[in-house]
């Protein structure tokens, strides 16, 4: 008969495998993303390549993900053979990276998605824009840039690290605290009159520059009769 290993409810934990709630910083936050996340979303593409600026491909628009040593033309690529590379693109000078490719490596959910070239793309870093259009009813939750859907919460992939940040959560939560105090005590001060506005205002007495004035002030002058 087999018997069941059955845990012991008393048993000591190992602080090492302790996970603390709330805990942890900068490098946890490190951990959520792939370590080639933040340098590509730094990197210049569609630029000249240092090394192959002799050829009429050297525009850099290729990335190697176990690299992350700078943006790479179509001709650098024979030196990074069975790596992870993605091909950045652009839209409106902005770059963008196709769902097709990113998605195999990273976590796409809750980025707004475009269709550009029959193609769906996600763009790298936000594109602010001064006011959201006519009838946007949802906006970029960093970037407040007016998106398509509903269903979205960013509108790029450099959107999405910086509103997971517990930092940014952080100042989010302290923005909405302090409108939601200033619209309470804006509501009540407003209804309670100042002290001051309820005292009679005293009448001014004329000083004496000013009687002085009026008392020397000339006459109605009168026309001499006819002769």
């Amino acid at each position: 008969m087999a018997i069941e290993d059955h845990e012991n409810p008393n048993r000591e934990i190992n602080p090492k495998n302790r996970t603390i709630m709330g805990g942890g910083g900068e490098e946890e936050e490190e951990k959520w993303w792939p370590s080639w996340l933040k340098p590509l979303l730094k990197e210049n593409f569609f630029v000249q390549c240092n090394f192959h600026g002799h050829s009429p491909k050297s525009e850099c628009k290729m990335y190697c993900l176990d690299c992350t040593n700078g943006s790479l033309c179509s001709l650098c690529l024979a030196h990074h053979k069975d790596h992870r590379t993605i091909q950045i693109r652009r839209s409106s000078y902005h770059d963008v990276i196709r769902v097709s490719e990113i998605q195999k490596h990273l976590d796409i959910f809750s980025i707004q998605t475009y269709v550009i070239n029959s193609a769906k793309v996600v763009f790298l870093n936000e594109r602010p824009q001064p006011k959201p259009g006519k009838g946007v009813t949802n906006t970029c939750s960093v970037c407040f840039r007016g998106l398509v859907d509903d269903c979205f919460r960013f509108c790029s992939l450099g959107c999405k690290v910086a509103g997971t940040s517990r930092s940014f959560e952080k100042r989010v939560k302290i923005t909405a605290m302090e409108s939601e105090n200033s619209s309470n005590s804006s509501g009540v001060e407003d209804l309670i009159p100042n002290p001051q506005s309820l005292i009679p205002s005293t009448p001014q007495l004329p000083t004496t520059s000013t009687s002085l004035r009026k008392r020397l002030r000339k006459g109605i002058p009168y026309q001499s009769p006819l002769q």
